[in-house]
């Protein structure tokens, strides 16, 4: 849980074999869809991009084996012709809770638009600086933010450094003719959840995510009141966000990880923080009234 201090590790230039990766990645190749073919590609593939997510050192960050974020990638093939790969692809990360057995939910999001190249055993080649095809493109894109992301739950902007990388991809990928990656094409694309964390006009999410966070859920132990009026307060900057920016994928990002963790926090709030929760997610999200009624049970 020493996250939050060693963003000064950046600077440092080289790290120890134990020390270098930062993800503990699970991926999945679903290939269900894919009839009449030769199955063993996707083991091939489920192996490579393994070994990549977890093989890779992505930053100068150091953190031990304890510390490496645990994520999880599912690609779900919806084609596969002449070694073209489409697919949607699931991505989810968590972080653990300070001083419980809690793991927090930070990104469970789905990215339709996925496409690449991949023939069997072809190596996957980390350049950070280069476009070397759009597999590893979209594996380091989603490693720096799922790294991005976890580091602001630990620091304020503490992703900032993540984030500039993902945008390196992101510019890399424009290059390109792949999905995904232009802007405007698609709010729920790549490009548009880069964005979501880097223009000036998001940053009050960033705030929000680091005050639920840090000195939110990691006070639970300390004090449960207290630590869910943070979270309260931190919540009631999304209305105003909202109301500038209601397209951005960062309400749906938002959604998926959290609003059910959301309800559990306020099962057993006091009825006025209950009903401000309620109207304020509600407002956000009128189509899941029926999920948001747990928050106003008794208990």
């Amino acid at each position: 849980m020493k996250r939050c201090l060693i963003l000064w590790l950046m600077a440092l230039a080289g790290c120890t074999a134990a020390w270098c990766q930062e993800l503990n990645c699970r991926v999945v190749i679903n290939s269900d869809k894919i009839q009449g073919t030769n199955k063993e590609v996707f083991n091939t593939l489920q192996t490579a991009i393994t070994e990549y997510m977890n093989n890779t050192q992505f930053s100068s960050v150091q953190l031990s084996p304890i510390e490496r974020i645990e994520c999880t990638l599912q690609f779900i093939v919806s084609e596969y012709t002449d070694n073209r790969f489409s697919c949607t692809l699931q991505i989810q990360s968590r972080r653990p809770v300070y001083n419980s057995s809690y793991t927090t939910t930070l990104i469970n999001f789905q990215d339709e638009e996925v496409e690449f190249d991949y023939q069997e055993y072809d190596p996957l080649v980390f350049s950070p600086n280069n476009y070397e095809n759009n597999l590893t493109c979209i594996l380091n894109f989603y490693a720096y933010l799922i790294l991005g992301i976890d580091f602001d739950s630990f620091t304020l902007y503490g992703g900032d450094a993540f984030f500039e990388m993902a945008r390196n991809m992101v510019s890399l990928g424009q290059s390109t003719q792949e999905k995904g990656w232009q802007a405007f094409d698609n709010n729920r694309n790549r490009n548009a959840m880069l964005s979501a964390f880097v223009e000036p006009t998001t940053k009050p999410f960033r705030e929000m995510w680091y005050q639920y966070h840090r000195k939110g859920l990691d006070e639970m132990v300390l004090g449960v009141n207290k630590a869910r009026s943070t979270i309260t307060e931190a919540l009631k900057t999304l209305p105003g966000l909202y109301s500038n920016v209601p397209t951005s994928v960062l309400f749906p990002m938002f959604k998926e990880a959290k609003m059910d963790e959301v309800i559990n926090i306020y099962s057993k709030a006091s009825a006025t923080e209950k009903s401000d929760i309620y109207d304020l997610m509600l407002n956000m999200y009128p189509a899941d009234g029926s999920r948001l009624e747990k928050i106003k049970e008794e208990n």
